[in-house]
């Protein structure tokens, strides 16, 4: 039983899809007729003008809490989720049609977003260990220390080409 409910999930996308360019031609009719062409107009460019400067203003808050994250050693991808939704949003935001602004908005608020990351993160998978420091940064505590005379690129000219490198061998094959 599961499984129809996810095929019916599933199909229902393109057709909605396909049928948005229609819901915002209606909506533009309906609201143009209450308001006026003019408002109309000032609205979509309004919703437009909103989407740039939220995307800006939210991203960037997104990536501060991504990057404090991070630093702290925890999981991102909630705040990962979050800076992509934020940027789906403001995508719709900019796309002129109100049924798109209206999803943008709902998208904008941090419950809406937490509920749709709580739907989707099962199906997500973020890689965050990785065996060569992950997020967690390098590893500082291998130094080499050198004095003044222990190395230096003339003892290389000197001493001419190493002719047992591999990468020398792999020119001559």
């Amino acid at each position: 039983m599961e499984t129809i409910g996810q095929d019916l999930r599933i199909s229902f996308l393109p057709l909605f899809l396909l049928a948005l360019p229609l819901l915002e031609i209606a909506g533009f009719v309906i609201v143009g007729r209450e308001v006026g062409a003019l408002a109309t107009v000032g609205l979509v460019l309004a919703s437009s003008l909103a989407g740039v400067l939220l995307l800006r203003h939210q991203g960037f808050g997104v990536m501060a809490r991504v990057r404090a994250e991070m630093a702290g050693g925890g999981d991102p991808s909630r705040q990962l989720a979050h800076g992509a939704m934020i940027m789906v949003a403001a995508i719709l935001l900019i796309i002129p049609g109100f049924i798109t602004d209206i999803i943008g908005l709902l998208l904008f608020l941090p419950p809406v977003r937490d509920l749709a990351w709580s739907r989707l993160k099962g199906r997500i998978v973020v890689a965050t260990d990785f065996t060569t420091g992950g997020f967690r940064g390098r590893s500082r505590d291998k130094v080499i220390d050198l004095d003044d005379g222990d190395y230096s690129r003339e003892d290389d000219f000197k001493r001419g080409p190493d002719h047992n490198s591999p990468w020398r061998r792999l020119k001559d094959d």
